[in-house]
């Protein structure tokens, strides 16, 4: 579930146009492997991919490289601007890329401006820790084979969704040695994965596009998953939103002298 997804679902109409109003005037575009953010720095703006993916990074002093995660067109980098000094991770641009970064004193008035903005982000976020421990399970206990054929799957499903039948294509920007940083394996060897990906389940990675026949036989192979991905989930967590909001309003306030409000 994207942060599109989320915000359709929670946010009213005249919130959705002061959002998507604010991403327009905020965009600013990165060229391949440019750093949007660099770990050490004072987190200054609220960001959102609109095009091209991004990479969130960490690099050792020797220069090694970890690939922590990945951005697609629609969500959210991160929400540090709200919740840390300094920045503890690294993000790049994996090719060419366009980001609205919203600023500090602007992301206050949205918050003003839109209150179910706040949930909504909060969502996303934590989608993306959902992402996260997948990303943890693919590296601490699959295969090199699982773990190919498991970002494979997520890369696909978190651009069309879970296919009902056959497969299909994406875009997929990754090199094979980004690949490499992002599972822990060598560049040598993920070629030769990508490779029996091609032999046993028809997989192509080529010109930028990623495509899968039978996104069945893919899935079977990596024991994906979609769960953690809460597809299709907004407009159950909307009427849920709706419902506390509700509870909430409809509470009686406490006297300003902390004794017990009269029965109503």
């Amino acid at each position: 579930m994207g942060l599109g997804e989320i915000v359709n679902g929670l946010l009213t109409p005249r919130e959705r146009m002061v959002w998507e109003a604010s991403l327009a005037r905020n965009v600013r575009d990165f060229g391949k492997g440019s750093d949007l953010a660099r770990e050490g720095d004072r987190p200054t703006a609220l960001r959102v991919v609109l095009s091209g993916w991004a990479q969130k990074y960490k690099q050792l002093p020797n220069g090694r490289r970890q690939i922590l995660g990945l951005v697609l067109p629609g969500e959210l980098c991160d929400l540090d601007l709200f919740t840390v000094g300094r920045a503890d991770h690294s993000i790049a641009a994996v090719r060419r890329l366009s980001v609205a970064e919203i600023g500090r004193s602007e992301a206050q008035r949205l918050f003003e401006q839109c209150p179910n903005l706040s949930p909504a982000l909060c969502w996303a976020e934590i989608i993306g820790a959902a992402v996260q421990r997948e990303w943890t399970i693919n590296i601490g206990q699959r295969n090199a084979l699982e773990r190919v054929a498991q970002l494979l799957c997520e890369i696909y499903v978190r651009q069309h969704g879970v296919p009902f039948e056959g497969g299909g294509a994406c875009d997929f920007l990754l090199t094979q040695g980004q690949m490499a940083e992002a599972m822990g394996l060598t560049q040598v060897h993920v070629n030769r994965i990508v490779q029996q990906l091609r032999m046993r389940c028809a997989v192509e990675l080529r010109n930028m596009r990623l495509e899968i026949p039978d996104f069945e036989q893919l899935a079977a192979l990596a024991s994906f998953n979609a769960t953690y991905l809460h597809l299709g989930e907004a407009p159950a967590l909307a009427d849920r939103a709706r419902m506390l909001f509700a509870v909430e309003a409809d509470r009686p306030e406490r006297p300003a002298d902390g004794g017990i409000s009269p029965a109503l």
